[in-house]
């Protein structure tokens, strides 16, 4: 056995959701993060300020005693969204960034932007105070193909928000694709980017060969294999652009096996071991806390955690519980479909 030491790390993309699965996963991201973005696309969705503190309120109240953990609150942006509020949200600690959802890409996204025009107010005002908008890159029209939704947001709506507002601070979450990585390297400033342990692990072949895998389903989805390669790349090659977003979105089991299942995977249980193992099969444990303990700090101008997250590898591959309970039925852990044998204590 031997064991590494990382800082504590941070995830910079989480969904707790609410109620009795809130319950149940946050103690999951308080045992080996310090501090999680929160995901705001509950039902009602986290708008306002008073909506942040209440909803802060309720996390807080599922965290273990004994542990450090901080959410880090974000406000959903709608077309009603005001600015006056938004910044106060911000100046205040209340929120660290504000979420777009394109309307319709993703869970409890109905509420979401459908012209960009409409919410240039409010992104004007984060672009004078610093803070930062998060988005969930992906276009939801019909006529473009699911695996190429990504690529099309990156050049009809990305680009042309950046061209138009170069000082809006943007994180382009849980991407998916060789071209998101190439466009955030080749942006000079306000681009940095979250990248998921499942995209790491699996390609598009995890949900559908052999029959179709709803506990592989997530948005987006995943891609071909050479995009895993990409962002293995990317994840592993030290650049502070790039940094742990875990996207760990549970649903229970009833509502994944069906025959519209939920998009998303439970990945907080087993995320920093399988990181751990992925940056070793790249050669790159070196880099392992860069990216989820130091990188996404310093874009976030938050200080770097002072604590210490031991990491142990044993010679047999490690297993994970299958799946954990909630008041409304099990969530199904993340299987990385490959061995893992490293441990997070």
């Amino acid at each position: 056995m031997s064991t590494i030491e990382i800082t504590r790390p941070d995830d910079w993309h989480l969904h707790l959701r609410d109620g009795a699965v809130m319950e149940a996963v946050t103690p999951e991201s308080a045992h080996h993060f310090a501090r999680a973005i929160i995901m705001p696309n509950l039902v009602p969705p986290v708008v306002t300020k008073a909506d942040a503190e209440a909803y802060r309120d309720r996390i807080r109240a599922c965290i273990p005693p004994g542990a450090d953990f901080t959410p880090l609150m974000t406000l959903y942006l709608t077309e009603s969204t005001d600015a006056a509020d938004v910044a106060e949200a911000f100046n205040s600690n209340t929120a660290l960034a504000v979420k777009l959802y394109p309307a319709g890409a993703t869970t409890n996204s109905h509420s979401g932007v459908r012209n960009l025009d409409n919410v240039m107010g409010v992104l004007e005002t984060m672009a004078k105070i610093g803070m930062t908008l998060c988005m969930h890159g992906e276009v939801t029209s019909s006529d473009v193909d699911i695996f190429d939704r990504e690529k099309v947001f990156i050049e009809t709506v990305l680009d042309p928000l950046r061209n138009r507002l170069p000082e809006l601070r943007i994180t382009m979450e849980h991407i998916t694709t060789k071209d998101s990585v190439e466009y955030v390297r080749g942006s000079e400033k306000n681009l940095a980017a979250s990248i998921t342990p499942h995209h790491l692990m699996i390609n598009r072949n995890a949900i559908l060969a052999g029959g179709i895998r709803p506990h592989y389903y997530c948005l987006p989805v995943a891609k071909r294999e050479l995009h895993r390669l990409a962002l293995r790349k990317a994840a592993t090659s030290g650049d502070p652009r790039f940094f742990l977003g875990t996207d760990s979105a549970p649903h229970v089991d009833p509502m994944k096996e069906c025959g519209c299942g939920c998009a998303g995977l439970f990945t907080a249980s087993n995320a920093i071991a399988c990181l751990a193992q992925i940056f070793e099969d790249e050669g790159a444990l070196d880099k392992l806390s860069g990216f989820t303990s130091h990188n996404g700090s310093i874009w976030y101008g938050l200080d770097i955690n002072k604590g210490t997250l031991t990491l142990t590898r044993s010679e047999k591959a490690v297993s994970f519980p299958t799946r954990i309970q909630t008041r409304d039925g099990n969530i199904t852990v993340f299987d990385p479909q490959t061995s893992v044998y490293w441990t997070a204590i």
